[in-house]
């Protein structure tokens, strides 16, 4: 039992270590991203109900 919550410490002492590593991007860089990633989750949306819109309209004057 010993020998687990050894390694289970050595673990998290571990990713501490690395987590002081990484390169973590500044504010600026964050809050662009996430714009960025805003912006094309709204380009994508349009398009996609746009789309659905066409579509309906299509069937309902053919099918319907």
């Amino acid at each position: 039992m010993t020998a687990i919550l050894s390694k289970i410490f050595t673990f998290f002492k571990e990713v501490r270590v690395e987590a002081k590593r990484v390169s973590w991007p500044s504010r600026q860089e964050t809050t662009k991203n996430t714009l960025i990633v805003l912006g094309f989750t709204v380009v994508v949306a349009l398009f996609l109900g746009a789309f659905d819109f066409v579509f309906t309209m299509i069937l309902e004057r053919f099918i319907i």
